[in-house]
């Protein structure tokens, strides 16, 4: 699946759909750099340019690793501060199959795994604990 931007030159630049995927090997978000879709295709979070991923919210939830997995250290030193959250882009439409996961290394206790041990630090926008109340 790819999404097309269009470009200043008219020509359309073209945006992989790249599938992020979970310690079983289960496709749970897909990449559009620099945006993280779930599997109906609503917008969960981004991505910095060195790596690391943040909630709708603007929470850390983790880094991205080559696999490409989205993991975390067990127990966090320090906090890192939350940043203000990027304009959401528009829902995609995820890709109807994706490819099987590459083989992954096995993680140590230190580190966890967010999309299987901890998917709710990823949620949609009208989902999620940490949302602020409308009152």
């Amino acid at each position: 699946m790819m999404e097309t931007k269009p470009t200043s030159a008219s020509q359309p630049q073209v945006s992989r759909v790249i599938p992020i995927y979970n310690s079983k090997g289960d496709a749970e978000a897909f990449l559009v750099y620099p945006s993280l879709f779930n599997r109906s295709g609503d917008y969960i979070g981004w991505v910095t340019p060195n790596r690391d991923v943040y909630s709708v919210l603007g929470y850390y939830v983790g880094y991205l690793t080559n696999e490409p997995r989205i993991l975390r250290a067990r127990v966090q030193e320090v906090d890192k501060p939350r940043i203000k959250p990027v304009t959401p882009p528009r829902r995609i439409s995820p890709p109807a199959t994706v490819p099987l996961a590459p083989m992954m290394q096995e993680l140590m206790y230190s580190t966890l795994d967010v999309l299987l041990e901890e998917p709710e630090r990823l949620h949609a926008l009208d989902a999620g604990e940490l949302r602020e109340d409308l009152d």
